[in-house]
């Protein structure tokens, strides 16, 4: 399994290293996994660029000093500090009709047993009104853990974010870019993994989050931005 450590220079720069890593999945059918901390910047989905007030939300987070990114997995804003974590894993696909509920709970209990790990008993669910809701989140205090995942021919990339700190700022973003784009929600909702009684570090965070998806398979580690074939074992 390949193993991306790091991050791109830049937000657009970042995504396209996830988006080659699913690409490379569907030619190769080696799987990978990826657990980093992305730029500051608010990361909008494809519902919310379909919004009349799309562009009133992006100037609301430039206000807020958030950059405003597109993604193409599904789902409502993100917020990330610089200090929240983001995840994400790449798996070959035989048929993109099956298996979609599957590579869900898969990752979620993965995750799940990283935060338990991290001494934060998580459980599934999410408050009424969370950020980017969906039936894939875990919470504790609070939501912690959103989840998506974007299927294409030969592969699916199942992917998230973790609340590691930082709980009130990006309460404060969502807040009014959710009320821009007329979605509900209540910024007591967010929760973090440090308010939870776990870690503050997100590089902590990371690696165990990492370590959880990876499970006991060989590893091929690249940096972000490296060639691929200069990898190490």
């Amino acid at each position: 399994m390949r193993v991306l450590r790091g991050r791109a220079d830049s937000p657009v720069a970042d995504r396209d290293a996830t988006a080659a890593m699913l690409e490379r999945t569907a030619e190769s059918g080696d799987p990978a996994v990826r657990a980093w901390r992305p730029h500051r910047q608010i990361a909008f989905g494809r519902r919310d660029s379909r919004s009349d007030d799309y562009d009133v939300a992006k100037r609301v987070a430039r206000g807020c000093e958030f950059d405003p990114v597109e993604r193409s997995v599904g789902g409502r804003a993100v917020a990330y500090t610089g200090n929240t974590v983001a995840f994400a894993t790449a798996v070959p696909l035989a048929d993109m009709r099956v298996g979609m509920d599957e590579r869900y709970d898969e990752a979620t209990r993965a995750i799940q047993r990283a935060l338990w790990k991290l001494g934060v008993p998580a459980r599934r669910g999410e408050p009424e009104a969370s950020f980017c809701a969906g039936d894939y989140s875990l919470q504790c205090e609070g939501k912690l853990v959103g989840i998506a995942q974007r299927v294409r021919k030969n592969a699916a990339l199942v992917s998230g974010v973790v609340v590691v700190r930082d709980r009130e700022e990006i309460a404060d973003v969502l807040d009014p870019v959710y009320a821009a784009l007329g979605v509900p929600f209540d910024p007591d909702s967010v929760g973090s993994v440090a308010d939870a009684g776990g870690t503050g570090d997100p590089d902590e965070v990371a690696r165990t989050i990492e370590a959880l998806l990876v499970g006991d398979r060989e590893t091929e580690v690249v940096r972000v931005g490296e060639r691929e074939d200069a990898a190490s074992a």
